[in-house]
């Protein structure tokens, strides 16, 4: 079993370690688009064909599904990649966990990039899966490119600024942006023990087993191959990759050769 996974940057590295978890026997394609990233302030129209050449990446090691590891990815490109690869290798797209954040009881937060934060599309869920409790829109500037560079000093006075931004009385902080995930405990900290982090690895991770008919066996024995691909570049994971648990965990796996 292979399974590729694609964003702009390290923020796949949440879902991969998810599907390492869940099949610790995958082969595992890492493709990312350094030379773009980040793909936020780019247009919809720019973000396709970046996003198409990542997938198109990752599609030549012919993997038996394709995880959009990006939330930004998701909202812009998920049906044009869809129209290409489909059906011979499934697209699994990445959706901010709005619906299981806001079954749990308002108050919640969404924490989002600026671009996301107040979009049709996040305004469109908002709507249709929390339509019953407050939800209050956190743009979090410079979080995602902080995470992406390791930057601990950045990191810390983005997730302070997000927090300061967040009601006291919220249940649930919904992540919605893949990077943030890496610095869940950070953002756990800041908005305090009581409060329920959602995020989207988990979920699409299980996912893409579900779609390739397959169920997950944490125990089955580790074997799997890792490949890298940075820009269409066949590389090692990133320097920064290694400043986060997900990333060393899968540092663990055999690289290809």
């Amino acid at each position: 079993m292979k399974i590729a996974l694609m964003d702009s940057g390290i923020g796949l590295l949440a879902a991969a370690a998810a599907v390492r978890r869940l099949r610790p026997d995958a082969d595992l394609v890492l493709s990312s688009d350094p030379d773009g990233m980040p793909w936020g302030p780019h247009t919809p129209g720019d973000i396709t064909e970046r996003a198409l050449a990542v997938a198109r990446a990752a599609a030549a090691h012919e993997p038996d599904a394709l995880i959009v590891a990006c939330n930004t990815a998701s909202v812009h490109a998920l049906a044009t990649l869809r129209a290409e690869l489909e059906p011979a290798i499934p697209v699994i797209g990445t959706v901010p966990a709005i619906k299981p954040a806001s079954a749990g009881g308002g108050p919640v937060a969404i924490w989002a990039t600026p671009a996301t934060t107040g979009s049709p599309y996040q305004r469109g869920l908002i709507r249709d899966f929390a339509d019953s409790v407050t939800v209050t829109e956190v743009p979090c500037p410079g979080l995602a490119d902080a995470v992406q560079h390791a930057d601990e000093t950045a990191i810390d006075a983005a997730v302070a600024a997000a927090a300061a931004l967040t009601p006291g009385d919220v249940r649930a902080v919904v992540l919605g942006c893949t990077h943030y995930e890496l610095v869940a405990e950070r953002i756990r900290a800041a908005v305090g023990g009581q409060v329920v982090l959602h995020g989207s690895a988990e979920a699409v991770a299980a996912q893409a087993l579900r779609r390739i008919g397959e169920l997950p066996a944490p125990d089955a024995t580790p074997g799997s191959r890792l490949t890298v691909l940075l820009s269409g570049r066949e590389s090692a994971l990133p320097e920064q990759s290694m400043s986060y648990a997900e990333g060393r965990l899968l540092q663990a796996v055999t690289p290809a050769h």
